[in-house]
């Protein structure tokens, strides 16, 4: 059994969105208050609150402000819960400390009960009217929660999450390696090249058009609401192209093969360098490797990481020499050991191949400087892991 999420766009009427604009708004105010009442007893008293404490002090807010009373109380629960999980991934330092929401920003809340679909396809949840939802595939499994969100360009989205029985297809097709750049997009041990789009870099001149325009509307005025929705869409525009483009990759990728061998990136540490960071915001490396993730799932095909320390590009995938002195800008190089001329990217996914393959030679050439040239290698889905070395 597991979890699996169907989106589907709303029309709410006017009645309706101020409603939503109601839950927006409480879910918001709920958030912030309890982040704000816990940073500040932490600072006292060095205590940190839960959800059991933040539920009981809901109770004396909904007394204080009448108006939270008007919308779904599971929901602001739900709020507190998520307020919970960040607090917990910043103590266990799996994430920053969480942010106070702003309003100009996605908004969002969840129901965890009480919701229904009707005949007419109509979304009904608690103390609504039924919305217009446009379903446009069949929502299969027992559904467990839905999430309402309003992204800034003003379009409203309801993501519903259903338990159901999901099959695992068995593993076939080939073993590749795959290597993530900036020049292209990915390159296979195959020879395959997908190019960059570099969606975000194609709009840019539009983007500082619209940005110059809006920053000189006055602000709360009507004219400035319509310049920043044009912005939003523009930004919101953008994010579909790139996302389109990395399902269709993932799904050939993992549909086609039953193992992708590929290097683990330290992404945060990549985009502090002022001259790429850019690029490498706009290629999006990490939503890309989720979505291999939870399709080699599906599909029959085992993600395996790679250490970023492996030198995949230096080391010639034929003899075993490192070339030491290569650099970035060198795109091609000849293997002074066994005269073999590499591209780059190509060498490299061969090298990510045949480490998890463990068919590395055991003994480096002659001219290999003596180093260890393999380290740990680790399949993030299933959490078993390889291990090798080697010795000059």
């Amino acid at each position: 059994m597991g979890n699996k999420a169907y989106k589907f766009r709303l029309y709410p009427n006017k009645e309706q969105s101020v409603f939503l604009a109601k839950c927006f708004g409480c879910s918001r105010f709920v958030y912030n208050h309890f982040l704000r009442l816990t940073t500040d007893v932490y600072a006292k008293s060095k205590k940190s609150l839960r959800y059991k404490e933040w539920a009981k002090l809901l109770i004396e807010l909904k007394s204080e402000f009448e108006w939270l009373k008007e919308v779904n109380s599971q929901a602001l629960q739900q709020t507190l819960k998520d307020l919970e999980s960040a607090v917990t991934r910043f103590f266990k330092k799996l994430g920053g400390f969480p942010n106070f929401k702003k309003k100009s920003n996605r908004q969002s809340f969840r129901v965890p009960q009480h919701f229904s679909i009707d005949e007419k396809g109509f979304l009904r949840l608690p103390k609504m009217t039924p919305i217009k939802m446009v379903i446009h595939r069949e929502v299969l499994g027992t559904p467990k929660n839905v999430s309402i969100s309003k992204t800034p360009s003003g379009k409203y989205y309801a993501a519903i999450v259903t338990e159901q029985d999901i099959p695992h297809a068995p593993l076939n097709g080939d073993k590749i390696g795959l290597d993530l750049g900036l020049k292209e997009f990915a390159i296979t041990s195959k020879g395959e090249k997908f190019e960059n789009p570099r969606y975000f870099q194609k709009s840019l001149r539009r983007l500082q058009i619209r940005q110059r325009r809006l920053s000189r509307k006055q602000k709360s005025s009507s004219n400035r609401n319509k310049s920043r929705l044009r912005v939003a869409n523009i930004h919101e525009k953008v994010a579909n192209q790139r996302q389109d483009y990395q399902h269709k990759i993932s799904l050939k990728l993992t549909s086609e093969n039953q193992r992708i061998s590929a290097e683990s990136l330290n992404i945060k540490g990549m985009v502090k360098n002022r001259k790429l960071a850019k690029q490498i915001s706009d290629i999006a490396w990490g939503n890309f490797l989720t979505m291999l993730e939870y399709k080699g799932n599906i599909y029959g095909c085992e993600i395996y990481y790679v250490d970023r320390f492996f030198p995949s590009s230096k080391r010639c995938s034929n003899c075993g020499y490192i070339k030491e002195d290569l650099t970035l800008a060198t795109r091609e190089w000849e293997c002074p050991e066994c005269q073999h001329f590499w591209d780059r990217d190509i060498n490299a996914t061969l090298n990510l191949m045949l480490f998890c393959e463990s068919k590395i030679p055991l003994e480096e050439g002659k001219s290999t400087p003596d180093q260890l040239v393999v380290r740990l290698g680790m399949n993030r889905n299933t959490g078993s892991g390889q291990e090798a070395t080697s010795e000059a």
